[in-house]
């Protein structure tokens, strides 16, 4: 292990699946990187450790956390920033009402979620974890914008073994269906800071009385920031999933609801909740006292609810009556009965909506039947990529991934970009009147008539990160010669701000004639267009975007999205390297713990890994740490050469045999290299003892499969039972060390 105090590296310690394949390829990261002289430093991000940072003064001195998060921001603010970041938690309030509990269970003094706090205490926890829950991790360390790609050894591979793919029927009944009218897409207003305009607006809302009352008092607002307000009308969001339930009857086909409550942690839980009170509406409507006195609240979704009426028969009864006479539920899992509403964090749009078109229009309902689903997706901002796409493969088929070229992306995300750096500016109407922003200088910049219950928001753009993301769509379209697309709505105003910027900047460079503006809709028009004839295109979209985006396109093209490379160019300086999606982290801790087998795939951990130890050799002239990159290319290319990745089945070879090929590839790479003769000399034996070796060690990994798994918790697992998991040959360990 290097000597030196201050890490080269930091490595984050997060959540669920991710986190348990750390326990394992770590200590290999670590060992390796140690011979080049790089420290591999921690951080931790878990949801866990962010729950502990923010109530010292509840634990005893050994039991409190640095808030590590909070370190990182100011880490990724420095051109010394190096960070693999791996997907954690973006809690919903049941998640962190779980993991609340989890930790008091283990002797942790932290004080209830409150879900209607009245006494100080409550509204001061409340605080507390509001500020935890949803995406409370990117946004502080996005301090870049992303180039998000398919790495070329995952794209060979994909092509040369394709994945099963539905097939797409012309007649498929399988649809997107939005609001007509009235929702955050139709009542945006957006403006572009003047330097007049520019300091601390406040956010007010003006009661039917005249009465002013302060919602935030101090709203930073930049010269250049595109600063949006818009709001979606509840009166309409209910009309609107009334008539989609009712819709999806007449059809004949499963009602599935896509949103991200995860990111959106204060709108999307609201829409959600409208949902279930929709589905459920006979229920709500007679027995609304005795399920407010249950402490029911639908934004938690129908398994809270179920939980807590399970001993009322009367109720349970009308439950049932109106499921039997509902149409047909998309299910997250048919066998347990966890439907599309039981959890608000269950079914998160960027991962189902592109498993929905995987799957050619299709998805399971209560009996695991397959069928065709009408995908509710409320607002109209983003939902036209998807019924595009659905309309593209209805009428052209399955997308052939053996010939499919690639669609990267370059998304707008740094300093809290866009919709996803809302949740402090978001607010339900108390009652009818007006939300509207006030600038510093007195003058009132957005304005809206609103109603009780009514969803508002705002967000802002800054300057800074929105010429660095278009300066980086010309580095990635002059270095690869793509199609390049920037999918901006000129019928929406946030977009029509940003083509301000966008338009001018391509003429003054001189590349004008090198980039399309097209609305998202026509942009995945021609994207699939181009994939499917076997070319290329960059995505250039803004944050929001970027998620869905970097999902979809990976999922029809890989399989997945996990196997993305996702490099942060920090806007000082840094890097930060991001691995992968971890929607479906949950199924595979799951598994684990029944069968002793992990599925995940750690493709975008190796990936992060070769370009954090690149970007080290450039950055702080390490040759070695360049050549241990180049060596962990090798790897990553071995492991898929070999098809060395995880099964998903107990008893198949899964995350901890795919990380025993990794080490002895990278370690034949590095014998193998001759630029460097020491470390060459150095894994030479290495490499000879993981080879000669070989049967012995995957005989003790597979020994390990095949009974449950005790990790000593799920949010906070016990460490020492988790190494003992992750870890199970002996032989391997003492090769590494």
């Amino acid at each position: 292990m290097s000597d030196k105090s201050n890490p080269d590296v930091l490595y984050t310690i997060v959540d669920e699946a991710p986190e348990l394949a750390s326990a394992s390829l770590l200590p290999i990261i670590r060992t390796f990187a140690a011979a080049a002289g790089v420290n591999v430093g921690t951080k931790n991000i878990s949801l866990a450790a962010r729950i502990l940072s923010a109530f010292p003064d509840s634990l005893t001195a050994a039991q409190r956390q640095i808030n590590d998060l909070a370190e990182l921001g100011t880490l990724v603010k420095t051109p010394e920033a190096n960070v693999i970041k791996l997907p954690n938690i973006s809690a919903s309030v049941p998640q962190l009402v779980a993991a609340i509990s989890e930790l008091q269970s283990q002797g942790y003094a932290l004080p209830d979620y409150p879900e209607e706090p009245s006494t100080d205490a409550e509204k001061t926890a409340r605080a507390g974890y509001d500020a935890i829950k949803g995406s409370a991790v990117n946004p502080v360390l996005r301090e870049g914008n992303s180039d998000r790609r398919a790495a070329k050894a995952v794209k060979t591979y994909a092509q040369n073994n394709p994945h099963s793919m539905g097939k797409w029927a012309s007649d498929s009944k399988t649809k997107v269906s939005s609001m007509p009218a009235d929702d955050f897409y139709a009542n945006e207003k957006a403006a572009t800071i003047t330097a007049a305009q520019a300091g601390d607006a406040k956010i007010e809302f003006v009661g039917s009385d005249g009465t002013v009352t302060t919602l935030k008092d101090s709203w930073p607002l930049e010269e250049g920031t595109i600063a949006d307000a818009t709001f979606m009308s509840a009166k309409a969001l209910a009309a609107f999933l009334t008539d989609a339930i009712e819709d999806t009857k007449a059809d004949g086909t499963m009602f599935s609801l896509h949103m991200k409550a995860t990111m959106m942690k204060v709108s999307d839980p609201i829409i959600f909740g409208h949902a279930v009170k929709a589905w459920l509406a006979p229920v709500f409507d007679k027995f609304g006292a005795e399920l407010e006195a249950l402490g029911v609240n639908a934004n938690s979704g129908m398994g809270d609810l179920l939980d807590r009426v399970a001993d009322n028969a009367e109720i349970m009864a009308a439950v049932d009556a109106v499921t039997a006479d509902r149409p047909a539920m998309y299910m997250v899992d048919s066998d347990k009965g966890i439907t599309n509403l039981h959890v608000p964090s269950d079914v998160i749009i960027d991962a189902s909506m592109p498993a929905i078109i995987r799957a050619g229009g299709k998805g399971w309902d209560a009996a695991g039947n397959k069928g065709d689903t009408n995908c509710v997706i409320p607002d109209r901002c983003y939902a036209t990529i998807y019924d595009e796409a659905i309309n593209f493969f209805k009428a052209n088929g399955a997308l052939d991934v053996t010939t499919a070229g690639s669609v990267a992306n370059v998304g707008l995300m740094a300093q809290k970009a866009e919709e996803y750096g809302s949740h402090p500016t978001t607010f339900q109407a108390p009652a009818d009147g007006v939300i509207r922003v006030v600038l510093a200088n007195g003058d009132t910049l957005h304005s809206h008539g609103v109603e009780a219950g009514d969803i508002w928001r705002a967000c802002t753009a800054k300057k800074a990160p929105i010429e660095n993301w278009i300066e980086l769509a010309m580095d990635r379209q002059r270095l690869t010669g793509s199609e390049s697309i920037f999918w901006l709505d000129a019928g929406r105003a946030h977009d029509a701000q940003l083509i301000a910027y966008v338009t001018p900047a391509l003429a003054a460079a001189g590349v004008a004639d090198k980039f399309q503006i097209m609305t998202p809709r026509e942009a995945t028009a021609q994207s699939l267009k181009t994939i499917t004839a076997g070319n290329d295109s960059i995505a250039i979209s803004g944050n929001v975007l970027r998620d869905y985006l970097t999902d979809l396109f990976p999922i029809l093209e890989l399989g997945t999205s996990a196997k993305m490379l996702s490099i942060v160019k920090l806007m000082n300086g840094g890097g930060l390297f991001e691995t992968g999606a971890g929607g479906s982290a949950p199924k595979h801790v799951q598994q684990l713990v029944e069968q002793n087998h992990l599925r995940w795939d750690s493709m975008g951990e190796f990936c992060a890994l070769g370009e954090s130890l690149n970007f080290l050799a450039d950055s702080q002239g390490n040759a070695k740490a360049g050549i241990l990159g180049v060596a962990a290319e090798t790897a990553t290319q071995g492991i898929l050469d070999n098809n060395r990745s995880p099964s998903r089945k107990v008893g198949e070879p899964d995350n901890r045999d795919s990380h025993y090929w990794f080490a002895r590839y990278w370690a034949e790479a590095l014998a193998a290299q001759s630029d460097d003769a020491d470390l060459a000399a150095h894994f030479a034996p290495v490499a000879a003892d993981l080879a000669a070796k070989e049967q012995q060690i995957l005989a003790e990994l597979a020994a390990a499969q095949g009974k449950p798994a005790d990790l000593g918790g799920y949010f906070h697992t016990d460490p020492a039972k988790t190494a003992a998991v992750m870890r199970p040959s002996a032989t391997l360990n003492a090769i590494i060390g």
